[in-house]
């Protein structure tokens, strides 16, 4: 007779957009209860109902998914049973949350739970990636967070199609313990020591996404696509090299693979940003007018101040700031590029 498989107890999920809610539904299968932390009560009652309709229509949630909208649903009852938390936060709202929640995660890390974060961006006023920020706030806890980045929508995942991404860590069981609480026989975990790589990689490329969107909503193909992706690699690099980044990391799932995914793929939030930038609408009318995060809007700015505090060459990058926040013309922008000076690869 076959055994079953022992399943651990309680996952945390903290923040509950598209991706949470994805990362939760895979967690579903390696755990016997998800708490799904929310702070809107329209998402609230749609994970309640059975699905988070708010972004994620249509697409049923597993049965033992829970949601919490307040602390009192989480603590005390499950507290003792939570065995991995996942933080689900746009980057912007990294800082400030677990600074506000110090205590109580504090409280969890003291126990030797370990945290997965998903966040893809860089802060534009302090310059620092999600590790930074997590690591800042709890500096004696570092190897118990994990980073996890590569190509994935989310909706994808809700479909269980196959898909592989990287965790990146600071411990080698920490990381072997995350990944053997994620990895389903759809969704698998790669690991990597290159934390600054990976993050690099999964914040940058929505920049890249952006361009890829404004190139297609201009009536740019397939050449034009293949060029902004190798050199936007290329610039990738350079960014790496400033922090010590491995530069195979951006040749992997969480660099080329996530770039590739978001520059092509329909279901980018980055690239239709892109595309509505083509159409001549004014970047913060978009971001206004929308509930979803676009990461790579905010990582835009950091990215251009990096570059010149740092004297990176990066028009691309650059490229895509000046129409997000200097009011350039997508057209005039692309012209500038190609009259620059030819130079070897």
């Amino acid at each position: 007779m076959n055994q079953s498989v022992k399943k651990n107890k309680i996952a945390l999920v903290i923040g509950a957009g598209a991706f949470g809610t994805s990362i939760a539904q895979v967690l579903a299968s390696n755990f016997e209860k998800v708490i799904l932390k929310v702070r809107s009560e329209d998402i609230y009652l749609a994970i309640k109902s059975g699905e988070n309709s708010v972004y994620l229509p249509g697409l049923k949630i597993a049965s033992n998914i829970d949601a919490a909208l307040s602390w009192d649903e989480v603590e005390p009852r499950n507290e003792c049973d939570i065995e991995l938390i996942v933080s689900a936060l746009p980057s912007g709202g990294v800082s400030e949350y677990f600074k506000d929640n110090y205590d109580r995660f504090l409280g969890y890390l003291v126990k030797g739970i370990p945290i997965l974060s998903l966040s893809k961006g860089i802060d534009p006023e302090t310059l620092e990636l999600s590790d930074d920020l997590l690591y800042d706030t709890y500096p004696h806890f570092k190897d118990q967070f994990c980073f996890l980045s590569g190509p994935s929508f989310a909706h994808e995942i809700m479909q269980e199609q196959i898909t592989l991404v990287t965790i990146a860590g600071r411990s080698k069981l920490v990381l072997e313990n995350v990944i053997s609480m994620v990895n389903t026989p759809y969704f698998k975990a790669l690991a990597s020591y290159d934390v600054k790589g990976v993050l690099l990689g999964g914040a940058l490329k929505n920049i890249l996404a952006i361009a890829g969107g404004v190139i297609e909503g201009l009536g740019y193909n397939h050449n034009t696509r293949a060029a902004m992706i190798t050199r936007g690699i290329a610039e990738m690099l350079r960014f790496g090299t400033v922090y010590n980044a491995r530069p195979e990391t951006f040749y992997g799932l969480s660099g080329m693979g996530d770039l590739i995914l978001t520059t092509t793929g329909d279901l980018s939030r980055n690239k239709t940003f892109g595309l509505e930038l083509a159409r001549g609408r004014k970047a913060i009318d978009i971001i206004q007018s929308q509930r979803s995060i676009v990461e790579g809007y905010k990582t835009a700015k950091a990215a251009h101040f990096i570059s010149e505090r740092f004297d990176i060459r990066a028009s691309i990058f650059n490229g895509v700031y000046d129409v997000l926040y200097e009011n350039h013309s997508p057209r005039e922008v692309i012209s500038r590029i190609m009259k620059s000076h030819s130079r070897f690869e």
